[in-house]
């Protein structure tokens, strides 16, 4: 039993009274590049990370709902499985509860009562359960926090219930939790790679039809190694911030006459731009979707050719496309980036939904230490608070511990 195991199962008894029948877990991500392209049908290139959010669970048979989290204040949240409705507004909303009508939970809840509520609307026979959540993710950094909950849950009540689902399918379920409950309308990025990601390998993902390729990355191996700095700035996409960015690509897809800027090809960029010279923003959209698709099918040239230093230029390019054009870095991304690139890292560029949150950085083996204090001294200059700095190790999607 490991570690991460054994100290869920122990909190789910010290919660609920009795053993849980089993622990599940399902990790947080980094995109390596390919940012805000997936709910555009574009490609995305995500691994995971070491850091998972674990579930401990047990079903129940009379349709109550029981949530807890270590990581979250308050007690137990319970509610009825079958008076769970989505509510306006984002993800701190009102959930139908089992007593005295409404509750307001925490925040954190409505994910996994969204997952209860998408599997039971698909018409999958999910009942009541218990749950307890213990994370090492960090919440609010661009990495994912909310899909390794949902996909730890998912893949708990796909047991429990012998429901039999894969893990895309799953993926496309919390996809459909996070959008239509917890009102969040993002992309199938993050649960397909909490779902799907295999130790030692990102995941090359056409968001159009689902079709993944693993990619071998084995930096450690080529004198490499890729650098998370946590900026510890929060974002929350359910501000409105995410859907504004989503509705104006959606805006020029129309404009453009094609099903999404997927369709767009790199070649056709100009004139695509020229048709939209009087509106600057979303002009902006489509040209950051359009070039980061192509950045990603060069990233995969290039790891396919076996020259992974040379995807560090492209990194960088994504990062001022996603300053200048999507709009969505904050001051403590652009330095973390301006200054690991200055301090001789092959690449970086901010990773996530943006307005905070991470970045990556790929370094030389031999210049992660120095790239480090760099951005560490750069933010104590600027009067920041510290950032959080560690090394992305490819990790295994979701499963079950025990």
């Amino acid at each position: 039993m490991t570690m991460t195991e054994a100290g869920t199962a122990e909190a789910f008894h010290a919660v609920y009274g009795a053993a849980p029948t089993g622990v599940w877990a399902a990790p947080g991500r980094v995109n390596l590049i390919g940012e805000h392209t997936d709910y555009n049908d574009g490609f995305v290139m995500p691994l995971a990370l070491p850091h998972t959010t674990a579930a401990a669970a047990s079903a129940r048979p009379d349709g109550v709902l029981r949530l807890h989290s270590g990581g979250a204040d308050g007690g137990i949240v319970e509610l009825r499985i079958d008076a769970l409705r989505p509510a306006p507004g984002p993800a701190d909303r009102i959930l139908e509860a089992s007593r005295g009508g409404a509750q307001r939970s925490g925040g954190w809840a409505a994910y996994p009562a969204g997952i209860v509520w998408a599997m039971r609307e698909a018409g999958l026979p999910v009942g009541g359960a218990d749950l307890h959540y213990e994370s090492t993710v960090p919440t609010g950094a661009g990495l994912s926090s909310s899909a390794a909950l949902e996909i730890a849950t998912a893949l708990a009540l796909n047991d429990l219930y012998g429901l039999g689902l894969p893990a895309q399918r799953l993926a496309q379920l919390a996809q459909r939790a996070e959008n239509a409950f917890v009102g969040v309308p993002c992309g199938i990025m993050d649960q397909i790679a909490a779902a799907c990601c295999t130790e030692g390998h990102a995941l090359f993902l056409d968001t159009r039809d689902l079709t993944q390729r693993q990619v071998p990355f084995d930096l450690a191996g080529e004198g490499l190694r890729l650098l998370v700095v946590d900026t510890c700035v929060k974002h929350e996409l359910g501000d409105g911030a995410y859907a504004e960015r989503r509705a104006g690509c959606e805006r020029g897809a129309r404009a453009l006459g094609v099903r999404a800027l997927r369709d767009i090809s790199y070649a056709h960029l100009p004139e695509a731009l020229d048709k939209l010279a009087d509106d600057p923003d979303v002009r902006g959209l489509v040209r950051h979707i359009v070039t980061e698709n192509h950045r990603v099918e060069e990233v995969i040239a290039r790891l396919d050719a076996g020259d992974t230093r040379a995807i560090g230029p492209l990194l960088t390019a994504g990062h001022a496309s996603l300053r200048d054009d999507f709009k969505i870095s904050c001051a403590e991304l652009d330095l973390a980036v301006d200054t690991a690139v200055a301090a001789g890292a092959v690449g970086a560029r901010m990773t996530g939904g943006g307005f905070g949150g991470s970045a990556v950085v790929l370094v030389e083996e031999t210049d992660a230490e120095k790239v480090t204090t760099a951005v560490t001294d750069a933010f104590a200059a600027a009067g920041f608070v510290p950032p959080r700095v560690f090394t992305a190790v490819p990790g295994a999607g979701a499963r079950r511990l025990g």
